[in-house]
């Protein structure tokens, strides 16, 4: 039996499309491949804090007891607003990118200039507002100790307040001697971060401080972290704690699992380093514009496939901020 091929004109050829397939050009084509390519990476990074979310839920920090902080508002508790803010920050430049591929298609070179001037403006306010959000979670809030089986646990006031480290360690007299290699110990070398206070001094003031107690990771009947009464906290700390722990690293977590803090550094490290990627991009066509170099070839099409890759990114935050800080 013959296959029937709809033909195009010339015989025996049965593709008419040129190097202009659904009449888009070899740039924007590669521009979708990449996105495809890139969307299914980012779909299994979040698959990944899925599943180790799900598997260690009775150690998972809660995001709005972890994103509290808003710059110049230091102590005051504001949870999840200056992701909310950044989040609006990125979605309203993709708004201006939309608008400046708009005027491109008009040849409205000024308004081009303007537009993706305010896209790079938003851009760099949300990578900036990304640093600044790493060294807070790195440098931390309260402080916690961390336990011989690796757990969190965490100081909180008879009223339920969290306490920081800070309002209750004794500091005890004595001075750390420093490894170096002139000292004699040649295979040891001092840590390069070290925590403000011990965990005997955060003891000792434990101790001495009769309205404090410890919440640990573990869940409750009604999903908060359990608090447990003052004798169980003295046994906890003095039978089961190891090693003082403030902020966040690859290794350490004040928050919870440590795994929280590893996909955090990655994912939104990663998204980070598309938006940063984005804004220099951004920066290469804005002076493009200005030197009239899109008018010379009576189109701006190189302006559409950079939107493109930004609305990708924009996307892809919606996501992470749905699944990484809202979820």
């Amino acid at each position: 039996m013959e296959a029937t091929v709809a033909k195009t004109g010339t015989e025996g050829k049965t593709w008419g499309g040129g190097n202009r397939p659904l009449n888009a050009s070899y740039g924007k084509l590669m521009m979708w491949f990449f996105i495809v390519s890139d969307a299914l990476t980012f779909s299994g990074f979040i698959a990944s804090y899925g599943f180790s979310r799900f598997k260690f839920i009775d150690a998972w920090p809660v995001a709005d007891e972890v994103f509290t902080h808003v710059p110049f508002l230091h102590g005051v508790p504001a949870p999840m607003y200056y992701v909310a803010f950044m989040t609006l920050v990125l979605i309203f430049s993709s708004v201006t990118m939309v608008l400046a591929v708009d005027a491109g298609h008009k040849m409205q070179r000024t308004k081009v200039a303007w537009y993706m001037f305010f896209t790079i403006i938003g851009g760099a306010i949300f990578v900036g507002s990304q640093a600044w959000e790493w060294a807070t979670f790195i440098k931390g809030d309260y402080g916690a100790v961390e336990t011989k089986g690796g757990k969190i646990i965490q100081f909180l006031n008879t009223e339920g307040e969290r306490v920081a480290l800070a309002d209750f360690a004794k500091q005890l007299p004595g001075d750390r001697e420093i490894h170096e290699k002139k000292n004699g110990i040649w295979y040891a070398e001092e840590p390069v971060t070290m925590t403000t206070f011990s965990f005997e001094e955060v003891k000792a003031g434990f101790l001495a401080n009769d309205d404090l107690l410890i919440r640990t990771q573990y869940l409750d009947e009604h999903g908060h972290p359990t608090v447990l009464s003052r004798e169980a906290s003295i046994e906890k700390l003095v039978n089961d704690g190891k090693l003082v722990v403030e902020g966040a690293n690859l290794r350490h977590n004040e928050y919870g699992h440590p795994l929280f803090a590893n996909f955090f550094f990655f994912i939104t490290g990663f998204h980070g380093f598309h938006v940063f990627s984005g804004v220099v991009i951004n920066i290469i066509i804005f002076f493009n514009v200005i030197l009239g170099t899109y008018e010379r070839r009576k189109n701006y099409e190189m302006v559409e496939k950079v939107g493109l890759y930004w609305h990708f990114v924009d996307l892809v935050w919606v996501f992470v901020f749905t699944f990484f800080y809202l979820v």
